[in-house]
């Protein structure tokens, strides 16, 4: 069984002791993603949308680290700071996952350092 982290210069910098990602067979399990650009290590635009949209690709590009897409995204959590976003958010994965969206949890929750978008996923990579 092939196991361990998944890592690449493209991935956003983690900021902390864990993996941005980790594949444990045919499953990967990607951390929690939030909305800063990998470039600047800021959030872009200053909307909500610029935020998760950027949180959005950054799942993404771990995902495809990994080999994979993201219509191979199986389950999110996704972590809102506000309810309010809720439609937005909607709009959002609408557009990253347009057929066979994943099954999804949302949660209301205080993010850190201002945050209003995280995201973590599994994926299925066989």
């Amino acid at each position: 069984m092939t196991y361990g982290p998944v890592v690449s210069p493209a991935m956003p910098k983690v900021v902390g002791p864990y993996s941005p990602a980790v594949r444990a067979g045919e499953l990967l399990f990607v951390a929690g993603q939030v909305g800063l650009d990998p470039a600047t290590g800021s959030v872009p635009g200053g909307s909500f949308e610029d935020e998760a949209r950027q949180a959005l690709v950054n799942l993404r590009t771990v995902v495809e680290a990994a080999g994979a897409g993201l219509e191979r995204v199986v389950k999110t959590t996704v972590f809102l700071a506000s309810a309010e976003d809720f439609e937005a958010m909607n709009r959002l994965f609408a557009e990253f996952f347009p057929t066979a969206p994943p099954a999804r949890s949302p949660v209301i929750v205080g993010l850190p350092r201002g945050f209003r978008f995280g995201i973590d996923a599994v994926a299925y990579l066989g």
